[in-house]
């Protein structure tokens, strides 16, 4: 008698991912199980095919990063928000799930106030999506189908798009943040983290920040 695999069993090392194919909606409930919550892989899910990256450490980094200039956007500007992280998002009457690598509500923050377990049928995607180093074409499609109505894509270059008439168009600015140039302003802070340090970055752009909303 053979034993079938678990998901767990199976590596999938920093930088790469593992694709699996013929993938049923429970069978992908079943590996999200497996997996576990205490981890740092990421998952995206499309009509059967089950995708696993692994994300370099590098990449986290960059994550953290972004995901805090955005903060402080939203604090100097006093824009309220909830937080989501990487959380799981799915959908299995569009059979489409995943893990963003960091997520915020901001219109609709007061409504995912205390939610604890998401409905996606009937609670609202993330305002704003961030993903670093995306080379998944599963990934971007999820995002179309689960509505994202902005979503940052950051290699070497920070992409801003958004959600017009159920499809992904490229944008100058954020409708978010205004006539603030994010595009430029971020990837230039980003910079400095690596040449001076997470710490001098972070504190440079609080203090741009404060200088050019005053």
């Amino acid at each position: 008698m053979t034993t079938l695999l678990r998901i767990s069993q199976i590596e999938t090392l920093a930088g790469q991912s593992t694709v699996l194919h013929d993938v049923e909606w429970q069978q992908f409930e079943s590996i999200l199980q497996d997996l576990g919550d205490k981890r740092s892989s990421r998952i995206a899910y499309l009509n059967g095919v089950l995708e696993i990256v692994m994300p370099l450490p590098e990449h986290e980094k960059i994550k953290v990063l972004i995901s805090y200039f955005v903060q402080v956007l939203m604090d100097e500007l006093g824009i309220d928000f909830e937080g989501f992280g990487s959380t799981t998002f799915k959908r299995v009457d569009k059979l489409a799930g995943l893990e963003p690598d960091d997520c915020f509500y901001i219109q609709n923050n007061v409504a995912m106030r205390g939610i604890r377990k998401l409905d996606m049928t009937i609670d609202p995607p993330p305002d704003l999506a961030i993903e670093v180093d995306v080379t998944s074409k599963t990934k971007f499609d999820v995002y179309r189908i689960l509505g994202v109505p902005e979503l940052w894509l950051y290699d070497q270059t920070l992409k801003i798009y958004i959600l017009r008439d159920g499809e992904y168009v490229e944008s100058q600015l954020s409708p978010i943040f205004g006539d603030i140039p994010i595009r430029e302003v971020i990837p230039q802070f980003l910079e400095i983290s690596l040449s001076q340090g997470r710490s001098t970055a972070m504190k440079a752009f609080r203090l741009w920040m404060q200088e050019n909303l005053s």
